[in-house]
């Protein structure tokens, strides 16, 4: 029977690295899967494959597409689609470094390695802007119902759809903001996490109040914190049963829905966004047969 990635729905590990691939050898690809199939463990390693890749298999995954781009000045939000995604997930930033050679070798005779970011955990899950990240996520059976696909039969079933976005913070405009201006851009109080019942229309937690959505727009959010040399934010990771709720949440960010701007884009935007699909576990294995 299959099952869905344990990563998925695992708690946030300690240390994590986000390795994304092209395509250079169609020909190798499902050679490649194959091999990707039996080293991938669901659970240290989860996998999502790209639109692109699918099509070069001349299959099709159902409800899988390209990720929406915006251009507008107040809220740009790019595309950067990708044939192949694995987010290592561990304790050790050395092991994760080891780990994602023998990815890149294994693989290497059909993708090669586009980028990679490494990511931790803060605190008790905390933004770099100190701020509580997934408050909302919904817990036990109800995060299945959310982030797990049921009822689309064999292959399809234990799989996941999954929303990926680097976002790079301005620590400088979000410092030059007072403690109140800070709150009000979350929609919630940094200092307990509370929900402010008067946060302006433009907060995060208003624009993204999953139960406001008709029908509700739920998902597993499983991001993490990122930083290099000069730069840092969060690897917005969502998972969902579909892509619908993620999108409808984004089109309201960006003003899609009724021209308000989320006040996140005041200090943070997204350098990358793509969606994958997530295949299925089966006997310890990733259950590749709904694309051959």
């Amino acid at each position: 029977m299959s099952t869905y990635q344990g990563g998925v729905l695992g708690p946030v590990p300690p240390q994590g690295r986000y390795l994304t691939f092209r395509l250079v050898s169609p020909a190798q690809a499902s050679r490649a899967l194959k091999i990707l199939g039996e080293i991938a463990d669901g659970e240290n390693c989860v996998v999502g494959l790209g639109q692109s890749l699918i099509r070069a298999l001349d299959r099709d995954v159902p409800g899988l597409k390209p990720f929406p781009a915006s251009a507008s000045k107040a809220a740009p939000v790019p595309s950067t689609p990708a044939d192949l995604w694995c987010w290592l997930r561990g304790t050790s930033r050395g092991d994760l470094f080891e780990s994602s050679r023998t990815f890149m070798d294994k693989l290497a005779c059909a993708f090669a390695l586009e980028n990679a970011v490494d990511a931790f955990k803060h605190g008790s899950g905390r933004d770099l802007t100190g701020y509580e990240d997934g408050t909302e996520n919904p817990k036990d059976q109800a995060a299945i119902d959310a982030a797990i696909v049921s009822g689309k039969g064999a292959g399809f079933d234990g799989a996941s759809f999954v929303a990926v976005q680097q976002w790079v913070h301005d620590f400088h405009a979000f410092d030059a903001m007072t403690g109140n201006e800070q709150d009000n851009s979350i929609g919630r109080r940094k200092s307990d996490n509370v929900e402010l019942e008067d946060a302006p229309e433009s907060s995060h937690v208003k624009r993204t109040a999953q139960e406001s959505f008709t029908p509700e727009a739920f998902l597993m959010r499983r991001s993490m914190p990122w930083n290099d040399a000069t730069r840092g934010g969060l690897m917005f990771v969502a998972f969902g049963r579909s892509l619908d709720a993620f999108e409808a949440q984004l089109k309201r960010m960006t003003g899609g829905e009724d021209g308000v701007i989320d006040a996140l884009f005041r200090f943070t935007q997204p350098v990358t966004g793509a969606y994958f699909w997530c295949p299925p576990m089966k006997g310890g294995r990733l259950d590749l047969t709904a694309i051959g």
